[in-house]
């Protein structure tokens, strides 16, 4: 076996490693150095880590942290001399992966090198698999509410605010890690429901979160419960029927409705700003609920009726606003819109002041149609022509007496005050025509002599011999007259027509008789004579 010479230099190198490697690490079992080993490495490594102390060929004992996510290391030894047989764990193996235990565990690694000429040496590497230190929450959330900050796992304080009705929170914490400890506020199966302190208060929480290898970080979250409201507003105030004066606004708290004398109740709807405010008096709505509304009736036609809501918030403070619905006094609207009389015209033309009217019909007409319009519907018309409250207009037919005589319509309208007023129509149905005229006469085959004149009642006319017949017509000035004897037309028939045969040497007289609607009567009469030759 060949003997190795150690110079003073190399002495003096090897103690001074020595006495660093005790100084870093002790003098615990950790390193074992050898003024020489028999069958060195050249080389050594453990991937994952970092062998402690740093490798020398005659330490033969090291120590390595492993990370936490590491479950295996790969251990390469390279000998000095390449013919040495290198065995890991038993296994003939210049590079070995090694499986180790749970997080916290050791695992201890022998490497073994031996020379051909028997020489032999044995490293051993202690690894130790760390415990995490990820002491992270990965997500936190509070119910009711939003953190502020926006959560992320570094930020550490936190603030939530609530409604003044919230009573308690729900926080969740997921940890980062599932082995590490949630403590605190929140137990470890990370959700708790925190009861807060009066409106207006804060609660701080606190959630722990330890690391498998114990270290710890806490999260702060402050929940701010809003002290109680102190809005006692209402956000909308209607009215129906009616509109409010002047228009609604928050700030207003009095209010006024005019309404007409026949309304007798109103409907009124109220609705809070604040839901939790307190809504009494007329109108009431408890706390959670928006809106109140109720039907008020109201007093006798020219009263007021004041309508009193009265809103307290949470606070504790309040405030009331008033309506006065005014409902008008009856009318005193007796007049009329429309006045007509069919047939006829009314003289003078229509005006609601005009009382008094004159209508002239002919004879013929029996009755009239007279139609009435109320300007207050709700006034009643009464007499001969009748319309009850509500309804605007009223008709009537009006049977007349017999010609010549006149018959007075008396129609009166009494507004909802009880004044009345008349209006009055007088139709004269006009007398029977004594009207005997004719309007026209005529007689073919000649001239009449003299010209027809209405009041001329004796005409002649001479034919030529060649004419041996003569048609008559006669045309009634008042088509209600009777014409009778040669030529005739009855009542409505305004024109009568004849033809007569002529005789030679014998004059042929044709009498025409018109009476009159009122028994008067005029003979108009035609003597026609026809030539010898």
């Amino acid at each position: 076996m060949k003997q190795n010479v150690i110079s003073p230099g190399q002495w003096l190198v090897t103690t001074l490693i020595l006495a660093i490697s005790l100084g870093a690490y002790g003098c615990a079992d950790t390193a074992s150095v050898s003024e020489d080993v028999a069958a060195p490495l050249s080389n050594l490594t453990v991937t994952p880590g970092t062998l402690q102390p740093g490798f020398l060929a005659n330490t033969t004992n090291y120590v390595v942290n492993a990370p936490t996510s590491a479950t295996s290391v790969t251990v390469t030894a390279v000998p000095k001399d390449n013919t040495a047989i290198v065995t890991i764990d038993g296994f003939v193996t210049s590079q070995r992966s090694v499986t180790l235990g749970a997080p916290g565990s050791t695992t201890t690694i022998l490497i073994v090198v031996e020379t051909l000429n028997g020489l032999e040496t044995t490293y051993t590497v202690t690894v130790t698999r760390l415990l995490s230190s990820d002491n992270n929450l990965s997500a936190l959330t509070v119910t009711p509410g939003f953190l502020a900050p926006t959560f992320t796992s570094s930020t550490l304080d936190y603030t939530v605010n609530v409604a003044t009705h919230v009573t308690s929170v729900t926080v969740s914490a997921t940890k980062s890690d599932p082995n590490a400890v949630i403590s605190g506020d929140v137990p470890s199966q990370g959700q708790a429901t925190i009861q807060l302190d009066g409106p207006g208060s804060s609660k701080v929480i606190s959630v722990i979160i330890t690391a498998p290898n114990g270290d710890s970080k806490t999260y702060r979250i402050t929940v701010n419960r809003a002290a109680p409201s102190s809005n006692n507003n209402l956000s909308a105030l209607s009215v129906t029927p009616g509109s409010l004066d002047p228009t609604f606004a928050a700030n207003t708290p009095n209010y006024t409705v005019n309404v007409t004398t026949t309304v007798t109740s109103v409907n009124i709807s109220a609705t809070k700003a604040d839901a939790d405010a307190v809504m009494s008096g007329d109108l009431t709505a408890g706390a959670g609920i928006a809106t109140g509304q109720a039907t008020i009736p109201l007093d006798g036609p020219g009263t007021s009726k004041v309508v009193s809501i009265t809103l307290t918030a949470p606070s504790g403070a309040s405030r009331t606003y008033t309506v006065t619905v005014n409902r008008a006094a009856p009318s005193s609207d007796n007049n009329l819109s429309a006045l007509s009389v069919t047939p006829g015209s009314l003289d003078p033309a229509f005006t609601a002041n005009t009382l008094s009217y004159t209508v002239n019909v002919e004879t013929t007409v029996t009755s009239v149609d007279a139609s009435a319009t109320k300007t207050d519907a709700d006034a009643v018309m009464s007499g001969d022509v009748t319309a009850g409250t509500g309804i605007a207009t009223g008709q009537a037919t009006i049977p007349l007496d017999g010609p010549g005589t006149s018959k007075v319509v008396s129609i009166t309208v009494t507004a909802p005050s009880g004044a009345s007023k008349t209006y009055a129509i007088t139709v004269n149905r006009a007398a029977p025509s004594s009207d005997t005229n004719l309007s026209a006469l005529t007689v073919t085959g000649g001239p009449l002599v003299p010209d027809f004149s209405s009041n001329t009642t004796t005409y002649t006319l001479d034919v030529p011999f060649s004419v041996d017949s003569v048609t008559v017509s006669a045309t009634k000035s008042d088509s209600n007259a009777v014409m009778s004897g040669d030529v005739t037309a009855g009542t409505g028939v305004p024109a009568g027509q004849a033809t007569f045969p002529l005789i030679l040497l014998f004059p042929r007289t044709v009498l025409i008789t018109v009476t009159a609607p009122n028994g008067d009567s005029k003979i108009y009469s035609v003597t026609i004579t026809r030539a010898f030759f």
